[in-house]
């Protein structure tokens, strides 16, 4: 035990503070770069996607919408519904961005991102997701989609950022998760009455992007960076 503990000090006297250095960064990097990049959207969804897919083309649909609409495309940088995506925003002559994660496996950064960044910390990206995003779209994904809604869908039941829009594309993919919250969480009381009506299910790309563009008059341009997160 009193081995185990002389290593653990001396790997945290040595390594750790350097860490910090490197997280740091991560956050002085990204914050500079996507601070200029105006009102943005991320579009989540899986990497496993293709392009055959008709979730995939409702990605390039919506993405290029919003682009026309003036509105940065944020994915997570690599292929499937994240290539889609970015693919959209680039084809309309937008501001397409990659926030691409280090991966021992499956992830690579597309070719259609336009305003690219490499992260090494997940934590670090996902900060970058929501500060400089004033709506979230996920499209069918698995466990890292799935995080990130219910992460953000924390965040605005908690009221730690705006009640931005929060979009839930495909609803034969997702009508089951919705169904279980409803009969097991609303049931039982673990969430609050309306929180199910914090986030719109639809399989309509121009109602996806009208609930956007709606949510932009009413509230105007962000002023500064779009979340209120601290």
């Amino acid at each position: 035990m009193c081995i185990h503990m002389i290593n653990h000090t001396v790997a945290f006297t040595k390594e750790d503070p350097w860490r910090v250095f490197r997280i740091m960064a991560e956050f002085v990097d990204s914050f500079e770069i996507l601070s200029q990049v105006g009102p943005a959207v991320t579009i989540f969804g899986s990497a496993r996607t293709p392009p055959s897919d008709p979730y995939y083309r409702a990605a390039v649909t919506i993405a290029n919408e919003l682009a026309r609409n003036n509105l940065a495309v944020i994915t997570g940088g690599g292929p499937g519904i994240m290539a889609a995506a970015n693919r959209g925003a680039a084809e309309a002559k937008g501001k397409s961005v990659g926030l691409n994660i280090e991966l021992p496996f499956e992830q690579k950064g597309n070719r259609y991102t336009n305003v690219p960044l490499r992260f090494h910390y997940f934590f670090s990206r996902k900060v970058c997701f929501v500060k400089y995003s004033i709506a979230f779209l996920y499209m069918p994904g698995g466990f890292g989609t799935l995080d990130e809604f219910f992460e953000v869908l924390t965040l605005v039941q908690t009221q730690r950022i705006q009640r931005f829009p929060l979009i839930l594309f495909g609803r034969d993919y997702w009508s089951g998760l919705v169904r279980w919250m409803k009969s097991v969480l609303e049931k039982n009381r673990m969430i609050s009455p309306g929180d199910l009506d914090l986030f719109l299910i639809t399989d309509d790309p121009q109602e996806a992007v009208q609930w956007i563009l709606d949510y932009m008059k009413q509230v105007g341009p962000p002023a500064v960076t779009p979340s209120c997160m601290a």
